[in-house]
């Protein structure tokens, strides 16, 4: 990508002049030559010279401007934009229940979405097979070749290693061990990088969420296994082998608060322990079912316990709470009123925004960083 910036010319100065012009063009507004000399600091001549070179790559074209030239005198200005159309990333969520898929540009504005519906006992080639056909689906539909595509970035439920290595997933079946990085390489002429579910949706909480602005946040998985997902000073914390947040373990320090045994409105586990169930039982309590009832002030008070962990540790600013919980109206003021009885200083509590797209943008999000990390990098190459 590095030559795409610099037509294949690998001075360090030139690097950086175009990484400079490209910040300046970023945000897709059309500017003229004198604004770009203006906001990069750069010599009129110097700006000449990169931006032809950029357009030469593809990444700026020159556009025409209407405007009143009643009382303009000499050389009519030029103005030049950043070509997001120049390529594109792609957000994907592999879920349980389905598989989504984000399509973007190159400054992150959504051009095209799908989901699919997925059985959550299919083994993992079936499942790697629906989401080649939905990301092939979404390419069609926006008339995007998969060509264009510049970086890719997959969201999984279990402990994902950097290389994209699932070091444990019990979600779904075959899925430890699995080396979903390799796998979806293969469907990609471009970097793919795989991230735990709950990570990727505390990051797009923080792009364009309930957590904006906010620098030390953590994201709650509500579910069956609750995790969680944790920036400190605006930036991801994984842990060094991608195990932090596993919040769902915390139920091996009591044998009693697994969630079967909590969800139970007879004295005996819920078997099975799947999400219709825990539907039921929910369903029953907002119904007014004095069991269910208890069930699940049991299964909240667990849910306070695991978040209380990370907030202890933590001290985020704010928790934001997704997954099936985020439905349930009476989430937030049991945490906050528990937070505040358990921890020193309680975080502000919110529920998730980006509703079920909120892996698939985290997933988007971090193909954008890689993208920007490539556009505006200026290290020489290796």
């Amino acid at each position: 990508m590095a030559d795409r910036l610099t037509g294949g010319d690998s001075s360090l100065l030139r690097r950086i002049n175009a990484a400079v012009t490209l910040r300046a063009l970023r945000d897709g507004q059309a500017v003229t030559l004198t604004q770009l000399v203006g906001d990069t600091g750069l010599s009129r001549p110097t700006v000449e010279g990169v931006i032809e070179g950029l357009i030469e790559a593809g990444l700026v074209a020159e556009v025409e401007h209407s405007q009143d030239t009643g009382r303009q005198r000499g050389r009519p200005a030029r103005w030049f934009r950043f070509r997001a159309e120049a390529g594109h990333i792609l957000g994907i969520e592999i879920g349980v229940h389905d598989i989504r898929v984000i399509l973007a540009d190159l400054t992150g504005t959504v051009l095209g979405s799908h989901a699919k519906p997925a059985v959550e006992t299919l083994e993992p080639e079936e499942r790697l097979t629906l989401v080649r056909a939905t990301v092939a689906e979404v390419l069609r539909k926006a008339g995007v070749s998969r060509d264009s595509l510049w970086a890719v970035a997959v969201g999984s439920p279990g402990i994902v290693d950097r290389e994209g290595n699932v070091k444990l997933g019990t979600a779904m079946p075959g899925w430890t061990g699995l080396d979903l990085g390799a796998r979806l390489r293969r469907s990609f002429r471009c970097p793919v990088m795989i991230e735990n579910d709950a990570n990727l949706a505390a990051i797009a909480e923080h792009w364009q969420g309930a957590a904006v602005g906010k620098g030390d946040l953590v994201f709650v998985m509500a579910g069956l296994s609750p995790g969680a997902g944790s920036l400190i000073d605006g930036r991801l914390h994984r842990g060094f082998g991608g195990a932090a947040g596993e919040i769902g373990a915390l139920h091996l320090l009591g044998q009693e608060a697994t969630p079967e045994r909590l969800l139970s409105t007879t004295g005996k586990p819920l078997d099975p322990l799947d999400e219709a169930a825990v539907a039921r039982v929910l369903r029953l309590a907002r119904e007014g079912d004095e069991v269910a009832m208890v069930a699940m002030d049991r299964f909240l008070r667990r849910l306070v316990h695991d978040v209380a962990a990370l907030v202890l540790a933590l001290d985020p600013e704010i928790v934001v709470v997704g997954g099936w919980a985020a439905g349930l109206d009476d989430v937030l003021e049991p945490l906050r009123q528990q937070l505040a009885l358990y921890c020193l200083r309680a975080p502000d509590v919110a529920l998730a925004a980006l509703g079920t797209e909120v892996v698939a943008m985290g997933a988007l999000r971090v193909a954008l960083d890689h993208v920007e990390d490539q556009l505006f990098a200026v290290d020489s190459p290796r």
